[in-house]
This record gives C-alpha cells, structure tokens and sequence, in this order.
C-alpha cells in the first residue's frame, strides 16, 4: 500500500480552494475525533489502571526470580538456553511496560511515569529509555508518513518504491530479498537496540547527562560479567547470543504488524487526526496475541488514545469501530497469520522495485509481484 490509496485518506491540491477545503476537512476531522473522545471518557476507559499494572509488574518479577532460580540450579548445562530463551521473553514483556509508561499509561503523573520508564527501560531490560522514547513519539504524531516517521525510513528495511529505487549495488540485492529476510533479521533486532541504546547513552553522558549511561553499564555489564563468571566461555556466549535473539524477536514481532503494510502518507498531505491514526494503523485478532503482544494489538486504540491504560483497549475497540464504520473510515482488523502474510508481500512488492531498477527490466519482474 506504499502509494497511500485508502478510504480516508486526501491529498492537498494546488486549487486556488483547496486551502478553503483542507480548513472544513480539518474542523470535520477535529469534531469526528471530538465526537469518539468524549464516548471513550464518559465510559472511564482512560481512568488509570494501576492495580492491573502493579500485578503485572509483579508476575513479571516472579518470572524473573524463576529463571534466576533455574539457572543457579541448572548450572554448567546446555539446558540453561532454554533459561536464555525465557529471560528474553520476561525482559521483552518488561519492555513492553515501558512503553506503556513512555505513554503515560501506568501511572497517575508524567514525571512517575518517566522516572518508572528509565528504571525499567535502563535499569532492568538495558535500553535507553529516553533514545527510545524521542523516536517512538515522533513515530505516533506521523504514522507511517514519509520523511517523518522515523520507523520508515530507509534502513534495515525499505518500505517505499522511491527507497527501494535509491539503493545502489549490494544493497539494492539485499532489499530486492528483504521479505525473506525479514524473521532472520529480527533476531538481531535486540542487539540493535542495544547497541543504539549505548551510542545514545555515551551522546548524552557527552552533554553532561551521565545517569543514564551509568544505569546502561551497571545493568548490561552487570549481566555480561554475572554470565561469564558463572557458565564456560562457550555456554556464556551462547546464552548470551539466545537470550538476544529471544528478546529481539519478541520485541519486534510485536511491532512489525502493527504499520507495515499499511497506507504510506505522502509528506505534505492533508489528514486529520483520527484519519491519520486509524488508516495506517493495524489491529491483530485472536486470544494468543494477548500476551504476546503487550497490548499493542490493539494498535488503532493505542494511537487514537496513547495514554489509554492496557485493559481498557478492548472495551474501547467496539466503541472505535462503531465510530469509524459511521464516518466510513477502514478500521482493519486482522489475524497474525493474516497480518504477517500482508506484511511479507509488501516487503516482497517493494522489494521487486529494487530488482527491477538494478536489472532495468520492469516487463520482467512484473509478473512476479
């Protein structure tokens, strides 16, 4: 959908009324959106919900001690990456945690919610909280527009034709197969993060903000000398090497569904608010995705509502797609397995793109897209 054609969607226009219309559809968006925010509040679904959040922190830090048990009692056994596998999934659901304080979620005031955020973001997962935050919030203001949605610039991935068509050589290979290498490459997703969380980290201690930097190293070389003092260099390595893929995967398995595939907004477009939110957004159907997902399968809520605590996301889902089938805005709600399928055939599409500029051969290729 990287040529942004979707219900709801509008291009400004160089009319001498357009400036006239994009003004109407604006005060139209703010009401529908006024409209949808007034029903969410009377029906208390962004009342804060910290007794949910002060249990699940709970289980988390349950689960946490089991897998520190386990591994005490395992020892120098292979079985402890079966323990690696479980500590990526407990530090990734944590993680989860702090993004929902990054949004003001858990707790009652902001400051709360920020210092909780960089205890669990820097002190007990080992990302940078605030790196992350900073992009993460320029992400929900411009989902999935072009030159301001930092989550779809050219990278890793391309999720454009205009991206795919300015890659040059090695590159331009590895984008024309980038749908294949999607899940491998997830599992360096966690590595990633931490790597950027240092460069981060090192950029601010630079600018005199040291503590975060310091809970970075007390944590992640806390848990790197712990591994190493207590398992074989070889063991070490490899719970060290699981417990990152674990935790990248779920993280990023997590995230992948949520945009990509979605309608790509082309900067300079005009779209209101709740347009902007639910046209590009994705929800995912289906009791397993709960606890896997960490509430964001409920994305078209979560970024109408950022600080809509976590259980209230279902009940605010029926009152979303109610409003949206009466303004006629697309509300998708799909499957995992739907999802993904979407997802790898537009990164498959885009892809083609690049094979066909390197091969400049489009009648070739067509057919295979």
């Amino acid at each position: 959908m990287s040529d942004a054609v979707a219900d709801g969607v509008e291009t400004t226009s160089a009319h001498p009324t357009a400036g006239r219309r994009g003004s109407a559809r604006r005060v139209r968006g703010t009401k529908d959106y006024a409209g949808l925010l007034a029903e969410v509040r009377a029906a208390s679904l962004l009342e804060p919900r910290i007794g949910f959040y002060v249990a699940l922190v709970a289980a988390l830090a349950g689960a946490s001690a089991l897998v520190v048990a386990a591994s005490v009692l395992l020892g120098d056994s292979w079985w402890q990456l079966a323990v690696a596998a479980a500590l990526g999934l407990v530090m990734a659901q944590l993680g989860f945690v702090a993004h929902e304080a990054s949004h003001r979620q858990v707790l009652r005031t902001g400051p709360g919610n920020d210092r909780l955020g960089l205890l669990l973001g820097n002190a007990v997962v080992g990302i940078d909280f605030d790196w992350w935050k900073a992009g993460h919030v320029r992400h929900h203001a411009h989902p999935n527009v072009v030159g301001a949605d930092p989550s779809i610039a050219l990278g890793a991935f391309a999720f454009t034709e205009e991206d795919a068509r300015s890659t040059r050589g090695l590159y331009s290979r590895y984008i024309a197969h980038q749908a294949v290498l999607l899940f491998p490459l997830l599992l360096l997703a966690g590595a990633n993060l931490y790597v950027a969380s240092v460069i981060a980290a090192v950029g601010a201690a630079r600018r005199g903000h040291v503590g975060r930097l310091a809970l970075l190293v007390l944590r992640n070389g806390g848990f790197l000398a712990l591994v190493f003092a207590t398992l074989p260099l070889g063991k070490a390595s490899a719970f060290v090497g699981v417990e990152l893929a674990v935790f990248g995967l779920a993280t990023a398995a997590a995230f992948v569904p949520n945009h990509v595939g979605m309608p790509i907004i082309e900067a300079g477009s005009e779209l209101d608010f709740l347009r902007r939110q639910v046209v590009t957004s994705r929800n995912i159907r289906g009791r397993a995705t709960t606890w896997w997902m960490g509430g964001l399968e409920f994305q078209i809520e979560h970024h109408l509502f950022p600080s809509m605590p976590r259980p209230n996301l279902a009940r605010a889902s029926a009152i979303v797609r109610r409003h949206c089938e009466g303004l006629g805005v697309v509300y998708t709600s799909q499957t995992l397995t739907e999802a993904y399928r979407d997802v790898l055939r537009e990164l498959h599409d885009v892809g083609v793109v690049a094979t066909e500029r390197r091969t400049g051969c489009p009648v070739a290729t067509q057919y295979g897209r």
